[in-house]
């Protein structure tokens, strides 16, 4: 009989230690002068989009929804926390880590208002109402200063002098616990029961799930990484525009999660990563590389219609699992006795 060599603790730590790892020699290969300064903002950025995929991925691939709106989620979350900011004189060892939890919680307290009467809706309606509401945040960003009297988000005139706080181990920091929450989450009951009504709504319901409880639940939570990825993307830029957080910026963490595998955390990460890089490296053909970029989409939804990864999430306990040596245990043999396992 097969016994598990990796216990859970261990699993954790393992992983733990090669995450520090990988911040520490990232950390130390950007300070150091190894990797320019250019790619370094492109890494940085790949790490803001990961957040803003995994997070879509929650409502998308895991509940089985179609929002449109998640751009607005990461505007309202980026504008409050380059606000409280620009406003605070707070050491920025507190002042970075309350910018993101505010920046999220006001993108949650959104997605509460929009999703509530929201998800009550299914398929093609749902995405035209989260699309409405993403483009009434934007708008709202757009005017509000003309109606508060005052000089709030600044309107056309974008808000500036937003200090620059996003660095590789802030944004990765970030990515390790957005996928950590997000996986810890999928493996409760909770997950669970998000994903059962992924699978069949009417029979999730029919069990006794409380599908309003956890649609809503889900789409907060996706809401708030996004507000987080916002905040990250304010302290990357130093200035925002409520133009920048239009449809497309929506469509564009969709096709995301839509080429990495709805449903697939690690999918999300490897095409967030390629949709984020790919139009850096085809910049030597810049006349052809929308073209370039646009035709290798259109190929992976031809020849992988389910995405780059499927449904299939990595485990790296399990790949290492698979190394070790499997204990043999005692069971029967043919004749009704004891003996050593096969």
């Amino acid at each position: 009989m097969n016994q598990k060599k990796i216990p859970i603790p261990v699993r954790y730590a393992i992983n733990f230690l090669l995450f520090a790892a990988f911040l520490f020699v990232g950390s130390y290969l950007i300070s150091a002068g190894v990797v320019s300064k250019y790619f370094a903002k492109v890494i940085v950025l790949i790490g803001i989009n990961i957040i803003l995929a995994v997070s879509l991925n929650v409502s998308t691939g895991y509940l089985g929804q179609l929002p449109l709106g998640h751009a607005g989620f990461m505007a309202v979350g980026a504008y409050a926390s380059a606000i409280f900011m620009r406003g605070t004189e707070l050491p920025l060892f507190l002042a970075v880590p309350m910018g993101l939890i505010l920046g999220g919680l006001v993108a949650a307290v959104f997605g509460i208002i929009i999703g509530i009467p929201a998800l009550r809706l299914r398929g093609d309606y749902l995405a035209i109402i989260t699309l409405g509401f993403g483009e009434i945040i934007r708008v709202i960003l757009l005017n509000i200063d003309s109606v508060l009297g005052f000089n709030l988000t600044y309107g056309a005139a974008s808000l500036k002098n937003i200090p620059k706080t996003t660095t590789f181990l802030v944004a990765y920091l970030c990515v390790g616990i957005t996928c950590f929450v997000i996986h810890a989450m999928l493996k409760s009951r909770h997950g669970r029961a998000v994903l059962s009504i992924r699978e069949n709504e009417i029979a999730a319901e029919a069990c006794g799930i409380n599908t309003t409880y956890y649609k809503t639940m889900a789409f907060v939570l996706s809401a708030f990484f996004a507000g987080v990825g916002g905040s990250l993307y304010a302290g990357y830029l130093g200035i925002l525009n409520p133009m920048g957080f239009g449809f497309m910026k929506s469509i564009e963490f969709l096709v995301m999660v839509v080429l990495g595998g709805m449903g697939s955390m690690i999918g999300s990460v490897i095409a967030a990563t390629a949709l984020t890089a790919l139009p850096e490296l085809l910049r030597a053909f810049d006349e052809y590389r929308m073209v370039a970029y646009s035709l290798l989409l259109v190929l992976v939804m031809i020849f992988k219609p389910s995405g780059l990864m499927g449904s299939y999430d990595f485990s790296l306990s399990h790949f290492l699992e698979k190394l070790v040596p499997q204990q043999q245990g005692k069971g029967k043999n043919p004749s009704g006795k004891e003996g050593a396992g096969v």
